[in-house]
């Protein structure tokens, strides 16, 4: 259980391992969300292309913008 009330269910799209982070992809219905984790995190997990995945949201802060 968790406390986070924002959570999503998707699809790994893509993930980028990096030399200390990873760069993860994941298709939630129509929108794509871009998250950074820690290499060692991406691994333990062992995330992979085609992983269904709960996207957690848990933030301070959430801005928009307007042009």
């Amino acid at each position: 259980m968790i406390s986070a009330r924002n959570q999503l269910e998707g699809t790994i799209k893509s993930v980028k391992l990096g030399t200390v982070m990873a760069e993860v992809v994941a298709q939630v219905g129509q929108f794509e969300i871009v998250s950074a984790i820690t290499r060692t995190s991406a691994e333990t997990m062992k995330l992979a292309v085609g992983d269904r995945v709960r996207i957690v949201i848990k933030a301070t802060e959430v801005m928009v913008a307007k042009d």
